[in-house]
C-alpha cells in the first residue's frame, strides 16, 4: 500500500470511528428510560375503529401521548391485539410526524413505534435533535427505548455542541 493510501485509510477509518462514537454519544440519551407500560392517551379529528382488522386509524391533528413522550401526525394507524382487552402492539404514524420528550425531537416523513421491541423507528428525512444544538440527520433513524441507543443510515449527518470553556 502506498504511503498517501496508507494515509487516507487510517484518516478514513479515524473519522469512521468519530462519526461512530458521536452517534452514540448523541444516541446514549435519546429517549432513553421512557415507560412503554404508561396509558396511551390520543387526540384527532377523526378516528376509525377498524375491529375485524385489530387496528384504529386516527387523522387529522394526531396527538397521541404516553406519560412524556408525545408523537403528533397526519395520520397514525394504532395496531392492537384484542385478547379481552385491546394491547397496542405498534403505532404507524406519517405525515410530518414529530416525537419529543423534555429536549428531545424526532421527525421523520413516517414514524413506527413498536411497543414490543420498544422500539422507534422513523423513516425518510429522519433528524433527531437535542438540547444544546446537538443534531444527527439521516434517510433512516432507530431509537431503541430499552438500551437509548440510536442510529443512523443514509448519509448522515449532523451537529454536536461544545461546551464553553470558561
Amino acid at each position: 500500500m502506498t504511503r498517501n493510501r496508507l494515509r487516507s485509510a487510517i484518516l478514513a477509518g479515524a473519522v469512521a470511528s468519530l462519526g461512530v462514537v458521536g452517534v452514540q454519544q448523541l444516541g446514549a440519551q435519546a429517549l432513553a428510560g421512557h415507560n412503554s407500560n404508561a396509558p396511551v392517551d390520543y387526540a384527532a379529528d377523526r378516528i376509525e375503529l377498524q375491529d375485524k382488522q385489530n387496528r384504529v386509524v386516527l387523522s387529522g391533528n394526531v396527538d397521541i401521548k404516553q406519560a412524556e413522550l408525545r408523537l403528533r401526525a397526519t395520520r397514525t394507524v394504532v395496531d392492537f391485539t384484542n385478547a379481552g382487552s385491546m394491547q397496542i402492539q405498534r403505532i404507524t404514524a406519517s405525515g410530518g410526524v414529530t416525537v419529543n420528550r423534555n429536549d428531545e425531537t424526532a421527525t421523520g416523513d413516517v414514524g413506527i413505534y413498536d411497543f414490543n421491541r420498544r422500539i422507534i423507528t422513523m423513516v425518510g428525512n429522519a433528524s433527531l435533535k437535542r438540547g444544546g444544538g446537538d443534531t444527527l440527520h439521516g434517510n433512516r433513524f432507530v431509537v431503541d427505548l430499552n438500551s437509548g441507543v440510536s442510529s443512523a443510515e443514509g448519509r448522515v449527518t449532523g451537529t454536536f455542541s461544545v461546551p464553553k470553556k470558561q
